[in-house]
């Protein structure tokens, strides 16, 4: 696909954004949201997936109530084996040079993201198929219960075959049916878009948008300074809003907490060379310790400054986790009686060894994430006094995956619209798939429950399977189980916008800071003269 040959705006500053009127102000939005992609903005590489794609249409959307609600497609069904997929689209969609969008493209989409890979899991396709220039179907291998997420997430590219059509350099220079075309993305500085003019849906309040790829202390300065609309703010730094601006929160499933290596130390993952298991982090009692430990509320508290809620599993409030996952925390004698019982004795240096073995392990996090750093030495200072030491330790992400990732606790962030997610974080054929599952936990009965959810004929019966893999009665993956991680806060998404800036009704967001604050750009409105 050739670069886009309309004049670009250029050079766009702060210090020239400061001088926009209010008038102009009304068509032109300044975000400073984060979230800019490394891959860029194709979806079959994984962008939408969290949030909103803005360039691309989805064939569905997500309703306030996570519901499927119809976008590019105004029809759809399912076959009675479960196997088929049936979608007809509208007839006015249109990608931005002005042609139609078909279902030729749609099923160009599907069998290509399949094949890439990326982010979006097409596993379970077999095949799409263009039907007419309507009408498309989506054939499966197997029945798979949350392959509807994929229709509501991934962004549908024009066919390769156009003039304009999907190549390698689709990323920078996105051709897509949303609301918004790319004018210039200028790589760590700034993307500018533009209304799409063939857009099927209302046309957007604002004609341009400006999102500003700046710093967490630049971010804040320009907001002080009246440069930009609405920023993502860190918690820690969202006590004192400027004059001109309000601070609007969203809720979230975007969730914090410490990933246990389940294993005892092995050797090297055969994929990535990296370090297997951890022989502290392997014994059931340590986990279930450190889960009785953590005083939930008082991270809440310091770690995010109020902004946010415990947490006890990775989709707390979710149809798919049970509201019965919770313990009474911080549980000092508990855990100590665990300990003791299990033969962790505890020394006269008040360190507790068994066998010889101390009671010590590094609890690794992101070195640029001040949060998570928060939280990983908040959380040690907490399990100390019971003679275990979790000891902080920021790392780089790229060391984190080369050194650390299957035998050092980590402090992850995750959260989805999805209980895919969930499987991914649990089965034990997902162990070692990237950041999913690194802990290498696997459980045969866990696995039975989360691929009987996948197969199942309704969302109600495999949100029971879902809840079932959590805490089955006898087992589960979650803290009355095996305890494999110790879930510890779900963050609320902090922004400040200027007063004049109506955001409409937020959703959920899931996991990351940024695009799903857009999610209902349609809603936005300037509300001062």
């Amino acid at each position: 696909m050739a670069p886009p040959t309309r004049p670009i705006l250029l050079g766009i500053t702060l210090s020239c954004l400061a001088a926009i009127s209010t008038a102009e102000a009304k068509e032109r939005l300044i975000l400073a949201i984060g979230g800019e992609p490394e891959q860029g903005f194709d979806p079959l590489l994984g962008w939408g997936q969290y949030g909103n794609p803005l360039f691309q249409s989805t064939l569905l959307s997500r309703g306030k109530d996570l519901s499927p609600q119809p976008e590019l497609a105004t029809e759809w069904s399912l076959s009675e084996d479960r196997l088929t997929w049936t979608l007809t689209l509208r007839e006015d969609a249109r990608f931005a040079d002005g042609t139609s969008l078909t279902a030729e493209d749609v099923a160009y989409t599907f069998n290509t993201a399949a094949e890439a890979g990326g982010r979006a899991d097409l596993s379970a396709l077999e095949e799409a198929n263009a039907v007419d220039d309507q009408t498309v179907t989506l054939r499966l291998h197997t029945p798979r219960i949350t392959f509807i997420d994929q229709l509501m997430t991934l962004g549908i590219v024009p066919h390769a075959k156009r003039d304009n059509g999907y190549s390698g350099q689709y990323g920078r220079y996105p051709l897509g049916s949303g609301p918004y075309q790319l004018v210039e993305w200028q790589e760590g500085e700034q993307l500018i878009v533009e209304r799409n003019p063939y857009f099927y849906g209302p046309a957007p309040a604002f004609d341009r948008l400006i999102f500003l790829f700046t710093g967490e202390d630049a971010t804040l300065s320009a907001a002080y300074a009246g440069q930009i609309d609405i920023a993502s703010i860190p918690p820690a730094l969202a006590a004192n809003v400027p004059g001109h601006m309000q601070r609007v929160t969203m809720e979230s499933v975007d969730n914090r907490g410490i990933l246990f290596p389940m294993q005892s130390a092995n050797g090297e993952h055969a994929a990535s060379g990296a370090p297997i298991g951890n022989d502290v982090t392997a014994d059931l009692t340590i986990r279930q310790a450190i889960n009785l430990a953590v005083d939930r509320q008082t991270l809440v508290e310091i770690a995010l400054h109020g902004y946010g809620r415990p947490a006890y599993g990775p989709a707390d409030g979710l149809p798919w986790s049970s509201e019965e996952e919770r313990i009474e925390a911080p549980d000092m004698t508990r855990a100590e009686e665990l300990l003791d019982a299990a033969g962790w004795q505890l020394g006269d240096d008040g360190q507790r060894y068994k066998d010889g073995l101390p009671a010590r392990f590094r609890l690794t996090y992101p070195s640029s994430d001040t949060t998570r750093q928060l939280l990983a030495e908040v959380s040690a200072e907490m399990v100390r006094p019971l003679g275990i030491e979790m000891q902080p330790t920021g790392r780089h992400w790229d060391e984190i995956q080369r050194e650390a990732i299957h035998q050092d606790a980590i402090m992850f962030g995750f959260g989805s619209h999805s209980p895919q997610e969930v499987y991914y974080l649990f089965h034990s054929q997902h162990g070692g798939n990237g950041f999913y599952n690194s802990g290498l936990y696997a459980n045969t009965e866990v696995d039975t429950h989360l691929d009987a959810a996948q197969a199942a004929e309704s969302v109600e019966t495999a949100n029971q399977y879902w809840r079932a893999a959590q805490w089955d009665g006898t087992t589960g993956y979650g803290v009355r189980g095996d305890s494999s991680w110790a879930w510890l806060v779900n963050l609320e998404h902090v922004y400040f916008a200027n007063t004049c800036l109506d955001v409409g009704e937020l959703g959920v967001a899931p996991h990351g800071h940024g695009w799903p604050i857009t999610a209902n750009l349609l809603e936005w409105r300037w509300t001062c003269d």
